[in-house]
């Protein structure tokens, strides 16, 4: 039990960035998790005599072409004389290689099934607790020495930006609507329903367009899966389909829209501008950064043959934002790359960044593993994780998300929730 709070500690920490040390790119989250990976390789024994199961099997197959492509894209930088930051290289190293062991082990050992839903219930309990308490210091009720919850308009609670945040929210509030429906006892799913409630309102908080977008998409979804689930019920008629899916959907819609309420304006228009940033001229500009970020990536990629140039980023700084930083003044307690004639950007966009560092075969390796999870969630009708890798495929279409540990701990949960519907069960009713 100690060993399964430490893990859902560890996740839920990794965003309070401004915990971290001035200088340092370790914080209590990160140490959390190096900590439980030393516990779990401590019982190697057991380790050693686990089932090869297909959650686990999938993981190694997407490792072990993920470490031959950044092999291959460090060598393909080294023959073309690419330079980049070392700093950041190292960074991305050490990263994959905590990354790598908190997947892997997430799915290896005798109860990893009990393990690792107990662990995702801890950690829809704890963010509930966790956002909150975020929540104060916006409020005014309290202060956190070090730390700034606003960046300029947007909510950010612990973390360096919003962006880190919404993330957060977005798997957590559809990992939390898992519960609504999989738990028993009023109090777990009251725990649950408040902790999603607080994700959408969090994640409204943030501003962020991705969060919103992963909102009503996966509402939808969610409604849509609810209702060809109570279709196939045998026997089930079409009034009690949708029937069903009225009980389990309509609180979360409205609860939704209540958040949104004042977001609607007359025209359409109005409406997705006040769900963007800034006024027209700033929602333009920052399209503009996105897309010329993701031309320079393909461009990046297409040099080195499509074999990557190894880790970390590997586009240049937008002039742009180079020249926003010396004019404007920031929000504190924040960290940017750089200016030290490397190509230290990333382009915020998985696919893309995956495309730069390790080419073709680290694009197509990840798009196969959270294919493989969508399919697995879908075929076992585990709605709200459908909803969760949707989530996942949104966000990395705006955000690098690979190196987020919350990204590796869904993706196990929702393969070994697949190849075991039956684990949840299991989860309130053995012990440690």
């Amino acid at each position: 039990m100690i060993r399964d709070a430490l893990l859902a500690l560890g996740l839920m920490l990794t965003t309070a960035s401004q915990l971290r040390p001035a200088g340092l790119p370790v914080g209590p989250g990160e140490v959390s998790l190096v900590i439980w990976v030393v516990l779990m390789l401590g019982n190697m024994r057991n380790l050693l005599h686990s089932k090869m199961t297909p959650a686990l099997s999938r993981m190694l197959v997407f490792w072990m072409l993920f470490v031959i492509s950044l092999c291959l894209g460090s060598a393909t930088a080294f023959v073309i004389s690419d330079i980049h930051d070392p700093n950041l290289f190292i960074h991305d190293i050490l990263a994959y290689a905590i990354l790598l062991a908190v997947s892997l082990l997430c799915a290896v050992g005798p109860d990893a099934g009990c393990h690792i839903h107990r662990v995702a219930w801890l950690l829809t309990l704890f963010s509930t607790a966790f956002l909150g308490v975020q929540l104060l210091p916006a409020w005014g009720f309290i202060t956190i020495p070090y730390t700034d919850p606003w960046y300029w308009e947007r909510f950010r609670g612990l973390s360096d930006n919003p962006n880190q945040l919404a993330i957060f929210c977005a798997i957590i509030t559809f990992l939390s609507i898992h519960f609504i429906e999989h738990t028993v006892g009023f109090g777990r799913k009251a725990l649950a329903a408040l902790c999603a409630a607080l994700s959408i309102y969090v994640g409204r908080l943030t501003k962020s367009d991705t969060y919103a977008v992963i909102l009503v998409t996966g509402i939808l979804l969610f409604a849509l899966l609810k209702l060809r689930t109570s279709l196939m019920m045998q026997k089930a008629s079409l009034g009690r389909a949708f029937a069903g899916i009225a009980i389990i959907s309509l609180p979360i819609i409205a609860a939704t829209a209540f958040l949104f309420a004042n977001l609607v304006e007359a025209e359409t228009f109005d409406l997705m501008m006040s769900m963007a940033k800034g006024t027209r001229q700033e929602t333009s500009q920052t399209a503009n950064i996105r897309l010329n970020a993701w031309s320079s990536a393909i461009d990046r990629g297409i040099e080195s043959s499509m074999l990557g140039l190894g880790p970390g980023p590997h586009i240049e700084i937008p002039p742009v934002l180079v020249a926003a930083r010396r004019e404007d003044t920031e929000p504190k307690y924040i960290e940017h790359p750089q200016v030290n004639g490397t190509p230290n950007f990333e382009a915020h966009n998985t696919f893309l960044d995956l495309f730069t560092q390790g080419g073709l075969i680290a694009v197509l390796s990840f798009t196969w593993l959270v294919g493989t999870a969508f399919k697995s969630a879908y075929h076992t009708h585990l709605d709200a994780l459908t909803a969760v890798v949707w989530s996942i495929i949104v966000l990395s279409m705006f955000h690098l998300i690979i190196r987020q540990p919350l990204f590796w701990f869904a993706m196990a949960f929702v393969l070994m929730a697949g190849a075991d519907s039956r684990a949840s069960s299991l989860l309130f009713n053995r012990s440690e």
